[in-house]
């Protein structure tokens, strides 16, 4: 067999990157392709069967191979909607947005409440529409239960500097807590724009100021927004604004990382969410632990920046781009 014959060309071109060797004979190509991610290796093993040179472009045959091997999407050039695709066929392209990684399970059903109920919390619409009459009804109990706190450390609640701390800490409690009186539906209002940008919109440093639900004491940092639009842009206040409504609340870290990309998502429909949280935790420095450098951070990735690796790369580059 003549070994120096031309080897017949692949049914779809793409970049992978990857090592490719060919040992069996023409009619039986066998290849071994290792595919490094994030945090994860792939090695696959395929079976192709050799063509004709110079086939014209099998679409279903890429779109097979990938539905069967949903690995090769991180080496897939990313999907643009300005014109400018590898595979403008669209019948091919719903291949291409299976996740690189599953998507994550937990989830809120619905993701946002419009009547402005709080997740995992469920009963603070009473707070929403309350009459002028049960909020002084509720400011009374949340002062007389700081008084039973005050006696119960070992204070005097009528003493001269703790006269007005009931009343002073329900007031202050109510405003650090005020994200469970706002809703998705009334921040983002008609903010919505139809707009031809496909890439990235970044909003970074957003400082947030949260309770944690576990201690009730502060947790402060900074959110990074970031998303591609689908043919639709948000006022840039308005992901302050949502990172506000959701931080003023009892809070884990975690669950408000997720919370405000999935509102975005659920709100803007966009082609990808990616939301960073950097923030500092006083039951980690107050208490416990008692360490005042530590910083925690958090992320959630959504659409295209769970689906491809260099998206994911490219916001978290451009995030920390100044520092």
């Amino acid at each position: 067999m003549d070994t120096n014959s031309p080897q017949p060309r692949r049914p779809f071109s793409t970049d992978f990157s990857s090592s490719i060797s060919a040992t069996s004979p023409p009619t039986s190509t066998s290849s071994h392709i290792e595919l490094n991610s994030d945090s994860t290796e792939a090695s696959q093993s395929t079976e192709m069967s050799t063509t004709p040179p110079n086939p014209p472009r099998d679409f279903s045959a890429h779109a097979a191979l990938t539905h069967s091997h949903p690995h090769l999407l991180d080496a897939l050039p990313a999907h643009r909607p300005n014109g400018n695709d590898t595979h403008p066929d669209p019948t091919t392209t719903t291949a291409l947005t299976t996740p690189s990684r599953p998507q994550s399970p937990y989830t809120a059903t619905p993701p946002i409440d419009y009547d402005g109920l709080s997740w995992p919390s469920l009963g603070t619409k009473s707070r929403l529409t309350a009459t002028p009459t049960q909020q002084a009804e509720n400011l009374t109990k949340m002062k007389e239960a700081m008084r039973t706190i005050l006696t119960c450390i070992g204070e005097d609640p009528d003493r001269e500097g703790l006269l007005g701390t009931p009343e002073r800490y329900a007031k202050a409690m109510l405003y650090f807590t005020r994200g469970y009186e706002s809703n998705i539906r009334d921040i983002v209002g008609g903010a919505i724009f139809a707009e031809d940008h496909d890439e990235m919109v970044i909003v970074r440093d957003i400082e947030i100021f949260s309770l944690c639900e576990h201690h009730l004491v502060p947790f402060t940092g900074v959110m990074h927004i970031g998303y591609i639009p689908n043919k639709h842009v948000v006022g840039l206040s308005k992901l302050a604004r949502i990172a506000e409504m959701f931080s003023r609340r009892l809070q884990v870290q975690e669950r408000l990382t997720k919370q405000v990309a999935l509102a975005i998502n659920e709100t803007l429909k966009p082609q990808g969410v990616a939301v960073v949280v950097e923030s500092r935790h006083l039951c980690m420095v107050m208490r416990g632990v008692g360490k005042t450098t530590a910083v925690t951070t958090t992320s959630c990735m959504l659409g295209g920046f769970r689906q491809r690796a260099k998206t994911r790369e490219e916001f978290l580059n451009l995030i920390h781009s100044r520092r």
